[in-house]
């Protein structure tokens, strides 16, 4: 049978079509099949190609016979596309981009070889851009001494972005071969392997090119010939390419057909303008009644204040002189007081924790307490604004320049019957703690903002340390000042203050002033709340808060290992207290005395509650954590035995978040974008310690209450657990992959059901058809086959290249999980959390899947 298939061009088709390789072998973006890779086979299935197909795959440009006009290259099928520009920047305007950047670099009206890249779009790649520069040169035997011409310029720009697939395919070999001889020796795989490893940014790929070469060579030349043809390298392009296309074609198909007869079945009343909008503000008052109904009661309160004040004031003598201006200044003044009693509450870490475990956990959005103290900052802001903007620009200006029988009939009484100045005025107590409170206020909101926060904003070296999170954290115990200003301003009054006085005439031309009482009366006499009684439990609980958190939770550890990993990441596996108990999905604050004695810093727990041991991953991005990082890195070289010189580490905690909420779903969809991955890192390792467990129960069901009351395994896994977890894990960095692969390879060894479906996506390797990564796939797929390893994660676990089909994902597990509830907790950058958000919102109306997303502070 096989020897009639070799008789026709036909027939070879339909063999080469009939190559198999194994289903789970495409690391494609938006693949999202089976996580695990496939066991290594003993021949390679692209072996299997042969010499034998020869004769009918020779069909590239230099490289054999011609095809029929318009027949498309077998790689091309495979490949689907392969392309050397961004979509995104062959556009309607892309050639008049391309020409302007042209006329920008050309001297003489002749471009140079170092500068093409930058006018086709592709100047983050130099190399793979001059490369390919050389070859369109090869490719129309040019003359370049002097760089080309405009003409020629269009010419190249038609030939990567406009020409058909095919054309641009043939420019691809182009680049492979050098010489233009039709053969690859293994010196040239291995420089267009480098030369795609940098284009990629994969440091550890440029490492291996020589052996990936080599891997290129063995599949492809079983007669050690020495070299490779052409013919040769697009059938294995062919093979892996056709596999995947089909596989996830047919997928899509599939989900597009299952999700249209779902939205079918959406109610009639559903489906018009008014309905779907109609359905979407009640899923989002669904979602987030508990935000909803805290925010409602927060701006009712200040409402109230504000008017209650405002209204008050209406009456006061004050009035006639400053008229609204001081109404609206002292109502802002009373939500000032509330606001600055309540921004305390929400920082006050471990009540919270305590709190969200009782019945009020079901009510209060205690997750949402960063969200909520930056909101009452927001309103803080607000009220100091209005609060000094009306005294200063109105209030003051009125007093100081109102006539003076008004001014002493109204307000005489609160200045000793001395009319003041402006700065007389700015000079009494309230004034100067007034000026002292808003510019504190305005350093510590500031440096509190992200910019400085995450030190995004660049200082003059001189004023360097005034962003950072050090900065945010000691501007923000300037806070404590300001409390003590704030109660001294709110007490010592002067539009509001007043003295009960007679007024006795004794002659008509004369009046003689007999003050009976000298006793101030002021406003919140009437009826008012004093500021102190505002802020003086708030305060009081926040300072037991601090203090138990100084002494109770307060644990020196003892560091078992400390790993410093590629990116700037120190892993620390630390001792367990015996009092820690901890969720997964919690995180802890450490301290290390050797830098400061007084700032905690919060990082994520990566250990399961079953562990005998703590651990955590500190990305270096501050000055604390880079300093933190680097006294363990110095400790490590230095010493052979390095344990014994390690730092000290004192933690306290742990502290709740969203993510320990997880057994509360069947269904998890785990989101991590780089060192975000660590609150779910810690769920996985749970959920494979209760797949142990589970197979230990099976094997010894005698002994199964003796299992559950082990040493610190006790309790981890009573209570519901997940039926299924899908982890995505997005990354630009391949070295980020080494942080976790311990528990890659626990997930590929020990979940046999496959309860964990684990995702990595690199975002640094350009997406799948770009002529950039396509060897960069053929290795991966034959490295895979051979020995079941992924050349990118060194695990058995796959790694898709560019960034997941969010809405692909969604879709696929909708009809995964039909009528289920699909907990989705993210935890990583601002830039994801919309899209995700919307989509759950969308899945959630359209079909009959529920999503409840679910965002970590990060």
């Amino acid at each position: 049978m096989e020897k009639q298939l070799l008789k026709g061009s036909s027939n070879m088709h339909v063999n080469l079509e009939s190559v198999k390789i194994h289903k789970d072998d495409s690391g494609s973006s938006g693949d999202h099949g089976p996580s695990t890779l496939p066991p290594s086979t003993s021949k390679s299935t692209f072996s299997r190609l042969g010499s034998k197909f020869k004769a009918s795959t020779k069909g590239l440009k230099g490289y054999g016979p011609r095809r029929a006009p318009g027949a498309k290259s077998g790689a091309f099928r495979g490949l689907k596309s392969v392309k050397f520009i961004d979509k995104k920047k062959i556009n309607k305007d892309g050639w008049k981009d391309a020409e302007h950047r042209f006329h920008q670099m050309a001297v003489n009206g002749k471009l140079k070889r170092d500068k093409f890249g930058i006018c086709v779009g592709i100047q983050d790649n130099s190399e793979f851009a001059a490369e390919l520069f050389d070859a369109l040169v090869r490719r129309r035997n040019l003359d370049i001494e002097n760089g080309i011409d405009i003409e020629q310029f269009k010419m190249f720009w038609e030939d990567i972005a406009l020409q058909d697939s095919d054309t641009r395919l043939h420019i691809f070999f182009d680049m492979c071969d050098r010489n233009g001889d039709g053969k690859l020796s293994v010196d040239e795989v291995k420089e267009i392997l480098l030369i795609s490893a940098a284009a990629n940014k994969l440091g550890n790929f440029k490492k291996h090119a020589g052996h990936y070469a080599a891997l290129i060579m063995e599949e492809l030349d079983p007669d050690q010939l020495g070299y490779i043809e052409m013919w040769q390298l697009e059938a294995l392009l062919r093979g892996i390419g056709h596999t995947s296309g089909g596989g996830n074609s047919s997928v899509s198909s599939s989900m597009q057909k299952s999700q249209s007869l779902t939205r079918t079945m959406i109610p009639t009343r559903y489906r018009g303008k008014f309905g779907k909008y109609g359905n979407l503000a009640k899923e989002k008052a669904y979602e987030n009644w508990r935000q909803i109904w805290v925010m409602s009661l927060w701006l009712l309160l200040n409402a109230i204040l504000f008017t209650w004040k405002f209204k008050q004031y209406e009456t006061m003598p004050g009035f006639q002189v400053c008229g609204y201006c001081v109404c609206i200044a002292k109502g802002a003044a009373e939500t000032l007081k509330l606001n600055m009693a309540l921004i305390l509450f929400p920082v006050c870490r471990r009540t919270l924790t305590k709190l969200r475990e009782t019945f009020l956990g079901a009510f209060v959005p205690f997750d949402d307490n960063i969200n909520f103290h930056k909101i009452i900052a927001l309103g803080i802001a607000i009220g100091v604004l209005l609060h000094t903007v009306f005294h200063l620009t109105c209030n003051l200006v009125r007093i100081s320049t109102c006539p003076k029988p008004l001014f002493m009939s109204t307000l005489g009484s609160s200045f000793d019957y001395k009319q003041p100045s402006y700065m007389d005025i700015v000079m009494t107590v309230p004034g100067i703690t007034g000026v002292i409170m808003l510019c504190i206020m305005v350093f510590s909101f500031t440096l509190a903002t992200h910019s400085f926060r995450r030190k995004v904003v660049k200082l003059p070296w001189k004023f360097d340390r005034l962003a950072g999170f050090n900065a945010f954290w000691y501007s923000h115990h300037l806070l404590i000042v300001i409390y003590i200003l704030f109660y001294i301003h709110g007490t010592m009054l002067i539009i509001g203050k007043q003295k009960t006085v007679m007024f006795i005439s004794i002659l008509p031309e004369t009046r003689y002033i007999i003050i009976i009482n000298e006793a101030y009366i002021t406003d919140d006499d009437l009826l008012s709340m004093q500021t102190w009684m505002y802020i003086t439990i708030p305060v009081l609980c926040y300072s037991t808060e601090r203090l138990l958190v100084m002494y109770d939770l307060n644990y020196e550890v003892h560091i078992i290992k400390a790993v410093i990993y590629t990116g700037n990441v120190l892993a620390l596996y630390m001792s367990r207290p015996p009092p820690f108990k901890y969720k997964s999905g919690m995180y802890l604050f450490v301290k290390c005395p050797d830098l400061s004695n007084y700032e905690w810093h919060p990082f994520s727990i990566t250990s399961a509650p079953g562990d005998d041991y703590l651990s955590i991953h500190i990305r270096a991005l501050g000055d604390w954590t880079n300093e933190l990082k680097d006294r363990f890195e110095r400790v490590i070289h230095t010493h052979f035995f390095a344990i014994d010189f390690f730092p000290k580490i004192f933690i306290k905690g742990p502290y709740g978040a969203p993510a320990q909420d997880y057994k509360e779903y069947d269904i998890l969809l785990l989101i991590g974008l780089g060192i975000g991955a660590t609150p779910f890192i810690s769920i996985l390792k749970d959920l494979l310690n209760h797949i142990t467990e589970k197979k230990i129960k099976k094997k010894k069901l005698l002994l199964r209450d003796q299992v559950l009351m082990q040493g610190s395994n006790e309790g981890s896994f009573r209570g519901k657990v997940p039926e299924r977890a899908y982890f995505y894990w997005i990354t630009r960095e391949q070295a980020s992959f080494e942080w976790f692969k311990g528990v890659m390879d626990d997930v590929a060894e020990h979940d046999f059901n496959h309860i964990i479906e684990m995702h990595n996506y690199l975002t640094s390797v350009y997406e799948e058809g770009d002529a950039r990564s396509a060897l960069i796939t053929m290795v991966q797929s034959l490295e895979r086959a051979k020995k079941g390893v992924d050349i990118v994660s060194n695990s058995k676990i796959i790694t898709h290249f560019a960034r997941p089909n969010w809405r692909k994902v969604f879709e696929e597990l909708s009809q995964r999980h039909n009528k289920h509830c699909i907990g989705v907790f993210y935890c990583g950058s601002a830039t994801l959390t919309k899209p995700l958000r919307d989509l759950c919102e969308e899945f959630t109306l359209e079909t009959s899947t529920r999503f409840e997303f679910h965002k970590e502070n990060f």
